[in-house]
Order: C-alpha cells, then sequence, then structure tokens
C-alpha cells in the first residue's frame, strides 16, 4: 500500500499521552506531520506542549493567534505550512464552526488537498454570524467528517452536512501505559474515590462532594485539576465538614494519570447537562477503565455508551443516588474487582489507541481515493 502523506493540525496533541495515536497512525503507511500550538489555554488553565510520544512522525509546535478564543484562534503560518508540505490529506482537528478550521480548509482547496474536519459538538446549536457561515462553508469544503460520538453525527445531519461521517472517538487509550496495578492495596483502607478534569460548574464537583458527605465509613477524595470551581468547592468542603478527606492535588502531567488511576479505587464523571454542553465522551473513563479502577458516571450525554455495563450511572444532578452506588463499593470490594475488570475488558474490545488510528487512517484513505 503506497505511503500516504498526512498532515494533521491539532491542539489536543499538546497532551503527551494523546499523541500515542499519531505514532500509532504512523505504523500504518502514513507519512504524518502533527502541528500544535506551543500551549493551549481554556477555563482549566494553560496545557503547555509535551513533546512525549514523538517516534515515526514529525511534531512540530506553530504559532497560534487568539489563544484560549475557542471560535476565533487560528494559525498564522498554516497556509504556508501547507503549501510547503504538500500533503495528500488535511485532518483539521477542530470543530468546523471555527475560524481555524476554515482558514485551514480554504487553504486546503486552494491547492486540491481534499480535508477533514473533527466533531465533538453533540447539541443542536445555531451560531450566529460569522460563524455559521463558517460552518457552512466548511461543510461544503470538507470531504469527510469525524464525530466524535453518535449525537455528534446526527447533529452533523440535522445541520445539512452531506459527506461522510465516520464515527470515532478522539483518541483512546495505550493500554500498555493504562494498565492496572499487579495488586489493589489492602481492602479494608479507606475507599479511595476520584475525580479527574475541569473544577467548572458543568462538571458536578460539588455533586461528588454531597455525595461524599453521605457516606458511613472510611473514604478519601482526591480532585485532580484546577478551573473556576476551585474556591467554591474547597468552601462547600468545609461546610459539609469533609475537608480534612478532601485533597485537592491540582492539574496533574498526562503521564502521571495512570499512577493517579491505579492508587485510586473509584472514579467518578458527576457532569451535568447546560444549555450550551453536554458530556461528549469522558476520556477519564476509559483511562480509569483501563487501570481496572471502577468507574461511576452520570447520564450526561455520552457517558452512558462508554460505560456500558462496565460500571454504575446515576441520573445527573442525584447526589443521593451518587453517593448509594458509592456506598455500596465502599462496602462490596469484590464489586470494585468485578467492574474494575469489566472496564479493561470494554476498553480493550472499543477504545485503544490502535483501534482508533486504524478506523482513522481507513477513513483517510477513503477520502483520498475518492475523486
Amino acid at each position: 500500500m503506497p505511503i500516504m502523506r498526512v498532515l494533521m493540525v491539532s491542539k489536543a496533541l499538546v497532551v503527551g499521552a494523546y499523541q500515542r495515536k499519531a505514532e500509532e497512525i504512523a505504523t500504518l503507511g502514513v507519512d504524518l506531520t502533527v502541528l500544535t500550538p506551543p500551549s493551549w489555554r481554556d477555563r482549566r488553565g494553560e496545557q503547555r506542549l509535551q513533546p512525549v510520544h514523538t517516534c515515526g512522525y514529525t511534531l512540530r509546535a506553530i504559532p497560534i493567534h487568539f489563544n484560549g478564543a475557542f471560535h476565533w484562534h487560528h494559525y498564522p503560518t498554516l497556509e504556508a505550512e501547507i503549501r510547503q508540505l504538500a500533503p495528500d490529506l488535511l485532518h483539521m482537528d477542530e470543530e468546523p464552526y471555527n475560524l481555524a478550521t476554515w482558514l485551514a480548509l480554504r487553504a486546503a482547496q486552494r491547492r486540491g488537498i481534499p480535508a477533514i474536519f473533527f466533531t465533538w459538538q453533540n447539541l443542536h446549536r445555531r451560531y450566529p454570524p460569522p460563524f455559521s457561515w463558517i460552518e457552512r462553508a466548511n461543510y461544503a469544503a470538507a470531504r469527510a467528517a469525524i464525530a466524535g460520538n453518535q449525537d455528534a453525527a446526527t447533529v452533523l445531519r440535522r445541520k445539512g452536512y452531506a459527506g461522510e461521517i465516520a464515527v470515532i472517538p478522539q483518541f483512546g487509550v495505550d493500554p500498555l501505559i493504562f494498565a492496572p496495578t499487579a495488586m489493589r492495596s489492602d481492602a479494608l483502607r479507606p475507599l479511595h474515590i476520584g475525580y479527574a478534569g475541569g473544577l467548572l460548574p458543568e462538571k458536578g464537583v460539588d455533586d461528588l462532594l454531597r455525595a461524599c458527605a453521605q457516606l458511613r465509613g472510611a473514604w478519601r477524595l482526591t480532585l485532580a485539576g484546577e478551573g473556576s470551581e476551585q474556591v467554591r468547592l474547597r468552601r462547600l468542603a468545609g461546610e459539609l465538614a469533609i475537608a480534612d478527606r478532601v485533597a485537592f492535588v491540582g492539574r496533574i502531567a498526562s503521564t502521571d494519570m495512570p499512577s493517579l488511576y491505579r492508587s485510586l479505587d473509584v472514579l467518578t464523571l458527576p457532569s451535568h447537562t447546560t444549555p450550551g454542553w453536554k458530556e461528549q465522551f469522558g476520556r477519564v473513563l476509559i483511562e480509569a477503565m483501563a487501570c481496572e479502577t471502577a468507574v461511576i458516571g452520570s447520564d450526561s450525554g455520552e457517558i452512558p455508551q462508554v460505560i456500558g455495563d462496565a460500571g454504575l450511572i446515576f441520573a445527573e444532578g442525584d447526589y443521593s443516588a451518587l453517593a448509594a452506588h458509592l456506598q455500596h463499593l465502599l462496602d462490596a470490594p469484590e464489586e470494585r474487582a468485578r467492574l474494575g475488570a469489566a472496564g479493561r475488558r470494554r476498553v480493550l474490545e472499543r477504545f485503544t489507541m490502535e483501534q482508533i488510528a486504524a478506523q482513522s487512517v481507513a477513513i483517510y484513505r477513503r477520502v483520498v481515493g475518492r475523486p
């Protein structure tokens, strides 16, 4: 099979652990170049580029304008990069309603280079001009789209996108890196509950604190992440008289996340749906599941589809139901072990980086081979 030259532009790949997908793509007959910004800023803080997994492909940082402005950010040198690299395909790992995607797809069109985009948007939202114009133009310019979940694919169709759609999560996990420890700690120790992600209103971490306050028996809680809710959550832990059991450990490097998951007995993702957002995947779930850590999630967005029958689900906002699940796992260590094993099996069946890379390359080849 001939070597295919692919240019991927992705702010997500500033995260070192995510770069394993690029390494896997490069093993499948792809001459891959990945361009990222030097860092990306959002409400969780700033994530600087971590060149961790860089074998077999080229990873480079290029300048970014309006860093942190989700709709307006773009790469001023990208057109020159496209002209110089002359790839067979441009993979714009970015939403279709953003300026960066429009500028990139226009530059590719001018050179006859087929292009695809990625979307997580699982709510049917109407954007004002110029973003609605940008979205329509990108729908016309793209040869195919990758949707991170089935709801996102449905939204694309409802909004008029007529091209090929492949439903592929943006990233999987490497099961050799995200792997269980040889032996879990003593079942008699306090139940170690964890959360990893943004400390943001929609993530429902306040529900987790309220649920933990209802537990009977020994437990402790680790919150990994940063965000606008941190001060309020610390105050709430104090009001609930559980501050001495709650550790706020800040943002953890992606390469250190397996150690965190292996230290936990259960990972929770208590997300809330808002008018403008619902959980799009919940990558921390599959990372924890790969480490044989039991998981509990709310029923927001894609969470139930990710967990399947390998974890516990509760109605979002119902922190008493979350407390009941946590109490069950506190009282039944054998159930934690069963769910942990089921979670790893589910990841190996559906969510490895190797599988995600193979599905991505399959759509690359279909697009490049299509007139």
